[in-house]
């Protein structure tokens, strides 16, 4: 009994390692830090990072992650594990496809908006005439 229980923790860890995301550093711009020890430690290329470790890309900073045959772009100012940060919905460019966005119908949308100044200069006239 004790040898089957111990036969299927063994079993489930390997398969965990065998199916957990792994990410290799394919480049770095700027400063990029991960979370070890309590630390932040700089990320090279050529590290491997899992779907869990904590990253923090600075401004104007990026990096690049290759798992698989899907190349990743983390761009700047994202913090977070790894794995949520190279989700789709997170931004994140895939294989460097970049989806078009619609912006015309938001610039449509502007209309002339009075300003404090406009005003202010509009009631100096009225000032004016009411001294008269």
């Amino acid at each position: 009994m004790k040898k089957g229980i111990l036969l299927v923790v063994i079993i489930l860890a390997a398969a965990g390692s065998v199916f957990a995301q792994n990410y290799s550093v394919q480049s770095v711009t700027g400063r990029v830090q991960k979370e070890a020890g309590g630390n932040r430690v700089d990320v090279k290329v050529g590290d491997t990072l899992t779907a869990d470790t904590v990253i923090h890309t600075g401004v104007g900073a990026s990096l690049v992650l290759k798992e698989g045959d899907k190349t990743l772009t983390v761009p700047s100012v994202r913090n977070g594990k790894v794995g949520e940060l190279t989700s789709a919905a997170a931004g994140v460019r895939i294989n460097g496809n970049v989806v078009r966005v619609d912006t015309k119908a938001a610039a449509q949308t502007t209309g002339q908006v009075t300003t404090a100044s406009a005003r202010a200069s509009d009631a100096a006239e009225d000032d004016d005439i009411a001294a008269e």
